[in-house]
């Protein structure tokens, strides 16, 4: 039960605002999203999505549409530019015992925005307000007033808790008085889209994500689902390069092609800076807004989509009575690592492996780091996946089987911490009634015999989820990520719920 009339304000309709409210509706928290603009963004800016978020939108309830308006792979290439062959390649393909995505998808960001915002209208219409610019806001003990200049004049707006999703020039930052700290590098980055035939014409076996490295010459390759995507370094100083200019640096990379159309082209600064402070009472901020980190790697706008994993069904616990305020606190204090330190030092590794100051290292651990699916939250944070699986890290979506038939265990968290009690179902291990917010099942390579257990069973075949986590009960998050594990006891269901009452902080 939500424990406020008032809905939570968005700010900004980029694809990070967008997903925030998506899964703000996801959790059944009422929302509105204000953007200043008339139309969604039509530059020329992100166009990868990698698997983690892939998994965040399908527990949002809106991956099918961004699937249809996409590109699949399942090949990262490197290519040495100089003599254009390949250097190595990591084959997500390596993942499908991890996800039900072993790929990522290429989409351009101002076709992307329009099936997220598609969405939200089916789930929550009239939730998007265009041309709603924000002036200012005021916060209240339960809520924040907000103002914003419309068509009509200034308007006033009462909100539970505002998220700042307006970018790098976020107003809500702005107004918080909140630092940025980092530093700007003196190289920019070209990204420009072109027509060009490379699958029939002039046929190409590149990856449809292709890095050609080279120590002074280094271009990222993206084939869209319209057309291709180049993305090269522009030397200090260097003005805008022309039209004609573009279509020669693309020929310099792919050789001679039948022709060549520009479509768009933008240049832009490359980021590693963080704000000092995400969160100021009922007010925080997400995406770009946190930290604009170089999109190297798609890093930018998939870190973003981590913030908005992380914080809504935070809010949700806390609207509906479920969690003491202090939840929220956990959201800062397990994103900002990641972007400081994670996908900072990611962007950093993906410079260096284009520019050959070092060499990349393809296989599992690689395709885990590329994807975002090794990020692990909390005081032991990291973006590598090593040893057994331990609090923090994302669970693996394993399959199990229900009354029904199959199920994955992602998809049984989407709005529940939920228990798995790894043990022998034909002992009939006790399982307390479900209570709001924590959900406790068993998962067995034994079928429960029909019993008040059977319901409350899955079917593990061969052992699968077990051999994975242990002889143990873990609890997971409504993120899927670990909240808490341990070797499994009779009394192990007593120790989830002290767990999950410590977790949503109803208890010392």
């Amino acid at each position: 039960m939500n424990t406020s009339d008032r809905p939570v304000a968005v700010i900004g309709a980029g694809p990070v605002g967008l997903i925030t409210a998506l899964g703000l509706v996801a959790h059944g928290v009422p929302v509105v999203v204000f953007e200043a603009g008339a139309d969604l963004s039509s530059e020329t800016r992100a166009g990868t999505v990698l698997t983690r978020t892939l998994e965040v939108l399908d527990r949002y309830d809106a991956l099918g549409p961004v699937l249809e308006a996409s590109l699949r792979l399942d090949e990262i290439g490197e290519v040495d530019r100089a003599t254009g062959t390949s250097t190595g390649s990591v084959f997500l393909s390596a993942l499908a015992d991890e996800t039900r995505f072993p790929f990522v998808v290429n989409v351009p960001q101002h076709e992307l925005e329009p099936v997220l915002a598609e969405v939200l209208h089916e789930r929550a219409p009239g939730a998007l307000r265009m041309r709603h610019r924000l002036t200012d806001f005021v916060q209240h003990d339960d809520g924040v007033t907000l103002r914003l200049s419309t068509p009509d004049g200034i308007v006033g707006f009462e909100a539970a808790y505002v998220l700042g999703c307006d970018g790098g020039r976020s107003t809500v930052r702005e107004r918080l008085g909140v630092r940025v700290e980092g530093h700007t590098l003196e190289q920019r980055y070209v990204l420009v889209d072109l027509v060009c035939d490379l699958d029939v014409g002039n046929p190409r076996d590149y990856p449809y994500l292709a890095y050609f490295g080279d120590r002074e010459e280094w271009m990222v390759l993206v084939r869209q689902p319209h057309c291709w995507r180049f993305v090269f370094p522009l030397a200090p100083g260097r003005a805008e390069p022309s039209v004609e200019e573009l279509r020669d640096k693309a020929r310099h990379f792919v050789g001679e092609v039948d022709s060549l159309e520009v479509l768009g082209s933008n240049v832009y600064t490359v980021h590693h800076r963080v704000a000092s402070s995400w969160r100021d009472g009922r007010v925080f901020l997400l995406g770009d807004a946190a930290h604009l980190i170089t999109p190297m790697w798609a890093l930018g706008l998939n870190t973003g989509v981590l913030d908005a994993s992380n914080l809504p069904w935070r809010l949700a616990w806390v609207l509906r009575g479920w969690a003491a305020p202090e939840l929220l606190d956990g959201y800062e204090a397990e994103q900002k690592p990641v972007a400081v330190h994670g996908s900072g030092a990611m962007a950093e590794a993906a410079r260096a492996v284009m520019s050959r100051r070092s060499d990349s290292v393809a296989g599992w651990q690689d395709a885990m780091t590329r994807t975002l699916l090794g990020v692990r939250l909390g005081a032991d944070w990291s973006m590598t996946r090593t040893g057994p699986l331990q609090v923090g890290d994302r669970a693996p979506d394993l399959r199990i089987f229900g009354l029904r038939g199959p199920v994955h265990l992602h998809e049984l968290c989407r709005d529940t911490f939920l228990a798995l009690h790894l043990t022998d179902a034909r002992r009939r291990p006790f399982l307390p009634p479900d209570e709001p917010g924590l959900r406790q099942v068993v998962v067995s390579r034994w079928d429960a015999p029909h019993s008040g257990l059977r319901a409350r069973a899955y079917f593990d075949p061969g052992d699968s989820v077990r051999e994975r986590f242990g002889e143990v009960v873990v609890l997971l998050r409504p993120d899927a990520h670990i909240a808490h594990v341990e070797p499994w006891t009779a009394t192990s269901w007593q120790s989830v719920q002290n767990r999950y009452l410590q977790e949503v902080r109803l208890a010392g």
